[in-house]
């Protein structure tokens, strides 16, 4: 009892010492105290799961031989911001793409990536509910990779082109692809004429984000496509429409999907990041590409205008060779003038 008493004295002593003296004016304002809480409601703690998408994606590199494996069981979400932070930390390929591509995403973002049209072409088979697409500083981007694109997304309303001369180069040669055509016909009736005879291109587009557009293409877009806004400023955009969060140059197309992330996720240290990606900056200009390149893309191009013509040339050959053996022939004039007969006796009847 008398060993207690020592320490219950030393208790209360310290609790008194513990408790502050009451400030000398209690009047507090109720914006004083608003302004001191305000940054700590602001402030908002990780979702469990985010935490452990961060260390995942500071290791990234270490899994990306068997992210196919591992990330087949992972919701479409996930590997959403997988994907978000491979391309921050330039380890966006063909291979991780492809790997993580899943068919519930409305929005990819690969801008300032290694990803070609091979995997682009991939991932727009896979991918065909796409609704935005950010294809800025893709450098092995090329116009056949795009009309890839535009052939399986069939709701795709955004894109984001343009950032280094290479892909400035590509987005020139897409306006042909992004405008309708209507081509000189000459079929003798609408009925023989299909789908890709009467006109084509990017349907869907609505918003093009191309910030470095040059006034020839902005003009032919303008004149001959004017369904298409380009670099949309403001909430409102053409004929009073609102302009959607993908289309905004300020906004990166994959941000909300990061939002929950520790962005020291992808900061990479001076001598990794110099191991893992080349010694030159994605962020500095690319060199212009060579003549044979622009003479190999150009060809493309032609060739992939002629395609159409070409099969519509070969289907009116093939009309014109029917008639011709139908004239000719005795045979083949009476079956036609039979089948005709039991049209109209059916018809009758």
């Amino acid at each position: 009892m008398e060993e207690t008493k020592p320490a219950a004295k030393d208790t209360s002593s310290a609790i008194k010492v513990l408790q502050l003296d009451p400030p000398r004016n209690p009047v507090v304002s109720s914006a004083s105290i608003l302004s001191f809480a305000l940054p700590f409601r602001k402030k908002k703690a990780q979702r469990l799961v985010s935490l452990c998408i961060g260390v995942l994606g500071q290791h990234l590199e270490d899994i990306i031989a068997d992210i196919l494996e591992i990330a087949a069981e992972f919701p479409a979400d996930i590997k959403l911001v997988l994907l978000a932070i491979a391309r921050r930390r330039q380890l966006l390929n063909d291979n991780l793409l492809v790997a993580l591509a899943d068919n519930l995403w409305e929005i990819l973002d690969i801008s300032g990536s290694n990803v070609t049209d091979i995997g682009l072409s991939k991932v727009s088979q896979t991918c065909t509910n796409l609704r935005a697409v950010d294809i800025s500083r893709c450098d092995k981007i090329t116009v056949a990779g795009v009309t890839d694109l535009f052939d399986h997304c069939r709701s795709l309303a955004t894109l984001r082109c343009g950032g280094s001369p290479r892909s400035e180069f590509t987005a020139r040669r897409c306006l042909s692809i992004l405008k309708p055509k209507l081509d000189n016909l000459d079929g003798e009736s609408w009925e023989e004429l299909e789908i890709m005879d009467i006109g084509n291109g990017a349907q869907s587009l609505r918003w093009l984000v191309w910030p470095k557009i040059d006034e020839d293409s902005k003009m032919t877009l303008a004149t001959e496509c004017s369904r298409i806004c380009v670099n949309p400023q403001g909430s409102i955009g053409v004929r009073g429409v609102r302009v959607p969060v993908e289309a905004m140059q300020s906004v990166a197309l994959d941000h909300h999907v990061v939002e929950d992330i520790d962005p020291r996720t992808w900061a990479v240290s001076g001598i990794s990041h110099a191991r893992k990606i080349p010694v030159a900056s994605v962020e500095a200009e690319a060199p212009e590409m060579s003549i044979a390149e622009k003479f190999r893309l150009a060809f493309m191009e032609r060739d992939a205008k002629l395609a159409p013509k070409r099969a519509k040339n070969a289907r009116q050959h093939r009309r014109r060779a029917e008639k011709e053996l139908l004239m000719s022939s005795t045979t083949a004039k009476s079956l036609a003038l039979a089948s005709q007969a039991g049209k109209f006796l059916n018809n009758r009847s």
